[in-house]
């Protein structure tokens, strides 16, 4: 198994957390999405992911080689293939519950503010640095307002329950994001509780951007 991705990338940062709480072997193989114009931009790679974005997964199957990319689907896939430990509660409800949590973040949040957005931005439209830094920070604080309403209502100690789910695989890596961009993160007590619970466990840590080996800080 092979996971292209970049250790700075929210999409790519979920996968490695769910790779290392279920203790999968994986080869990480960086893919810098700035030096030399964006290594995703390359031939080699867009054979792989024509969308141009990280994070990739390869993997030998009974029917040949998967390539699959979009991480909610690779979380699946991993979730099916090595269901322990539990990345869903075993009821439609609760699941149903934690998957509408993860794609709060997934679907809503992350994309407007990720590095292609921000590219776009400013080089296409010609949007200047005081605009383009309170763009992130817009959309993040929107979406972490309605999350942290979620939580009122579902959580324990992580996002849903007492047990860490795929939406607590989600939502690290976007306040990681938000930290970046020095969004104001005082108005959501739940969800920086629920982080903070997060990165004292094992397989956070690992899966922490700098701990990567593509890490530049």
């Amino acid at each position: 198994m092979k996971l292209f991705g970049y250790w700075r990338s929210s999409a790519a940062y979920r996968v490695r957390i769910a790779l290392h709480l279920k203790n999968i072997d994986c080869e990480y193989v960086p893919v810098h999405l700035v030096k030399n114009g964006g290594e995703q931009h390359s031939e080699a790679y867009v054979a792989l992911n024509p969308t141009h974005l990280v994070p990739t997964l390869i993997d030998d199957t009974l029917d040949g080689e998967l390539v699959l990319n979009q991480s909610i689907a690779i979380l699946d896939y991993l979730e099916s293939k090595h269901p322990q430990p539990a990345l869903y509660p075993e009821s439609i409800v609760d699941k149903a519950q934690v998957q509408a949590l993860a794609l709060d973040i997934a679907c809503e949040i992350h994309p407007v503010t990720n590095l292609r957005v921000q590219q776009y931005l400013v080089k296409t439209l010609g949007v200047d640095d005081a605009n383009k830094s309170a763009w992130g920070p817009h959309w993040m604080c929107l979406g972490f307002a309605a999350f942290e309403e979620k939580l009122q209502k579902v959580s324990g100690k992580y996002c849903y329950g007492d047990h860490v789910t795929v939406a607590d695989l989600c939502l690290v890596p976007q306040v990681y994001n938000a930290n970046r961009f020095k969004v104001d993160m005082s108005a959501f007590p739940l969800i920086n509780a629920i982080v903070e619970r997060c990165n004292q466990l094992p397989a956070f840590i690992k899966a922490m951007p700098e701990n990567q080996e593509d890490a530049t800080l």
